[in-house]
């Protein structure tokens, strides 16, 4: 079986389209020993974590019910809703039921915290420390201090045990589009409160996040699926239009974020040995947002993931990349 570490970009509902060209990488035979992933791409990395197959990621997304992960708080009258929760919680949905979700699908295939998502690799990169040896790594803004974090690696800079840390609760951190859905609020080892927002802030696609870095040549590639184009064909609106953002300032704001979700990584993807590693899926049929897109809409992003991974590993030259974009490494391990 193939190996790849792999790289999930977020994307709100476009996230269909990594699961497309998930399968059709698992329908290759490939196999995942670490996955990252930011906002939508932490739900389907944190599956694969967990052991899925091609058809278990299949049930779990099927089961996903996209009309309800923007879950109004009280009184659940549209527009009113989200204008008193963006007031007093900064967010217009609540995100309970996409968390509740995931840690339920997640408990049933026996994983709740970190710990349960351990990796024992004697050949892996000489330079990781103990908090980096896991399967699983999801992006997160940190607010408070205004850096990104790679959780589980770097709940220690939080005074927090990453192996005693909840993978759901991970997960919802990365997903919390500002302004879209409330932020989540955790407290580090001395009890101060850290506000945690979307990674895609500031790291939407980590693509180097497994490079080695002890000068050995990887043993396996990391792959790379992008779901959002580069500006400026990228999705600068990152809300539909709404009563609320009807209003120029928060219009304003809400440019202002999409801006720095679509095009923070832009310069890196630009890079050509980024470019080559790099699955990208034409998601265009559906909005970032768009959580009530049809099942026809929803299918025909599904299949574009597909073909996108097919049409990638016609290309793919693993021995080639090494040459070209790792010249300087040394012995394969």
């Amino acid at each position: 079986m193939p190996k790849a570490d792999l790289v999930l970009e977020g994307g709100g509902v476009k996230g269909i389209g990594l699961v497309g060209a998930v399968l059709g990488l698992m329908r290759e035979g490939y196999v995942f020993p670490r996955v990252a992933g930011t906002s939508a791409g932490a739900i389907v990395a944190a599956f694969l974590a967990a052991g899925v197959d091609r058809d278990g990621l299949s049930g779990v997304m099927e089961r996903l019910d996209y009309r309800r992960v923007p879950d109004r708080a009280s009184p659940g009258i549209p527009a009113l809703s989200e204008g008193m929760s963006l007031l007093w919680a900064a967010g217009a949905y609540e995100g309970d039921y996409i968390h509740d979700f995931l840690e339920r699908e997640l408990a049933a295939l026996g994983i709740r915290t970190f710990a349960d998502l351990r990796r024992t690799d004697d050949e892996a990169d000489g330079n990781l420390t103990p908090y980096q040896r896991y399967k699983l790594v999801v992006m997160a803004t940190d607010l408070s201090h205004g850096r990104l974090l790679r959780l589980p690696w770097d709940y220690p800079l939080l005074e927090l045990d990453p192996d005693e840390q909840r993978v759901a609760d991970a997960v919802r951190a990365s997903i919390s589009i500002p302004l879209y859905f409330e932020p989540v609020e955790i407290r580090d080892g001395s009890g101060k409160e850290i506000t945690l927002v979307d990674g895609g802030v500031l790291s939407n696609f980590p693509i180097e996040a497994f490079d080695r870095t002890d000068g050995a040549r990887p043993r396996w590639p990391t792959l790379g699926v992008k779901v959002i184009p580069q500006l400026p064909a990228g999705d600068p609106q990152l809300f539909p239009v709404s009563a609320l953002s009807a209003l120029p300032p928060l219009h304003l704001l809400e440019r202002v974020i999409a801006t720095a979700i679509v095009g923070n990584d832009q310069t890196y993807v630009e890079r050509p040995c980024v470019r080559r590693r790099a699955i990208q899926v034409d998601a265009s049929a559906v909005g970032i947002v768009e959580f009530d897109a049809s099942e026809s809409k929803r299918a025909e992003v599904l299949a574009s993931g597909e073909r996108a991974a097919d049409a990638f590993l016609g290309e793919w030259d693993w021995d080639a990349y090494k040459r070209d974009c790792r010249p300087s490494a040394g012995r394969d391990q």
